[in-house]
């Protein structure tokens, strides 16, 4: 059975706390799982998390500061030395190659397993498979920053009033999604289109077109908020949103669920980040997140 899932490793900005781990989101979408910006300790919240690294195919690093990605190496050793089978790939700003490099060779250990790197430079798609196309957008940080997108491709959704009004049933069903046509009948006459899923991974980053852009029409958009509204020119400063900048982002764009994540210390409750995004007008499912969480994919429109 296909599951998508967002599974949350750790949700603090910069330095983490007693109750929240660095960053590290795995994304499981159907057989495959797709590690975001892998903070110090990630490798012990995937134990916590009951995620192995056999369950990674690929790695997506927003940036290079340390709350991002000082758990690749970690990460990368422990690859190494379960053996994973399959082919991983490591996405990252091309700018951002030497400390990609010094992180994946930290220290002494057997290499076992080629890691793909896939270095990022501009916007557009990353990786085409059957089950999605990956796509980065610049995002606006003091060093480069690119968020990322997966897009299902639209399928057909079988008409069953249609299909009986044409007398299709049984092996002739599958005949005409497979081949498009049965006996002068168009698959566009039983079947109406099915929106792929689309997820996106947005961190620190001001407000502006990449961040628009990779929220657009997302079933589930998983986007920093390290500051409350008060703390707006704090947040402009040093390249991030605020909780309701985040959330009218997820209102504009129509998307379904928002996560919220990435939050300053120096706040101590959690819930005033939904209060200030509910306040700001996003109405659709809100989850402020908290290390080890599990966040389902909403179910197809």
């Amino acid at each position: 059975m296909s599951v998508r899932e967002l599974v949350v490793l750790g949700t603090a900005s910069q330095v983490p706390t007693r109750h929240r781990n660095h960053n590290g989101y795995l994304l499981r979408w159907d057989g495959e799982g797709i590690l975001f910006d892998p903070g110090e300790g990630t490798q012990r919240q995937m134990l916590r998390a009951g995620v192995a690294a056999h369950d990674l195919n690929r790695i997506c690093v927003t940036h290079f500061h340390g709350d991002h990605s000082l758990g690749l190496a970690g990460v990368i050793q422990r690859i190494n030395l379960d053996r994973v089978p399959h082919p991983v790939t490591a996405h990252y700003p091309g700018s951002g190659q030497r400390f990609f490099d010094r992180l994946r060779y930290a220290t002494a250990y057997r290499e076992t397993v080629g890691i793909t790197e896939g270095p990022v430079g501009a916007d557009g798609p990353l990786a085409r498979t059957p089950g999605y196309t990956l796509e980065a957008r610049k995002l606006s940080h003091p060093v480069e920053s690119y968020g990322y997108r997966l897009v299902e491709p639209d399928g057909r959704r079988m008409l069953p009033d249609r299909l009986a009004a044409h007398g299709i049933k049984g092996p002739d069903v599958g005949r005409i999604q497979r081949e498009g046509t049965l006996d002068g009948i168009a698959l566009e006459d039983v079947s109406e289109v099915r929106r792929g899923q689309r997820f996106a991974f947005v961190m620190d980053t001001r407000l502006c077109e990449g961040v628009q852009a990779l929220a657009e029409g997302c079933d589930l958009l998983v986007i920093e908020s390290t500051f409350l509204d008060e703390d707006e020119e704090l947040a402009v400063e040093h390249g991030h949103l605020t909780a309701g900048q985040a959330a009218r982002v997820a209102r504009d764009a129509d998307v379904r669920h928002l996560v919220l994540t990435h939050f300053s210390q120096r706040y101590s409750d959690p819930e005033e980040f939904e209060r200030q995004a509910r306040a700001a007008g996003y109405a659709g499912e809100l989850t402020v997140a908290r290390d080890l969480l599990r966040v389902p994919l909403p179910k197809r429109r």
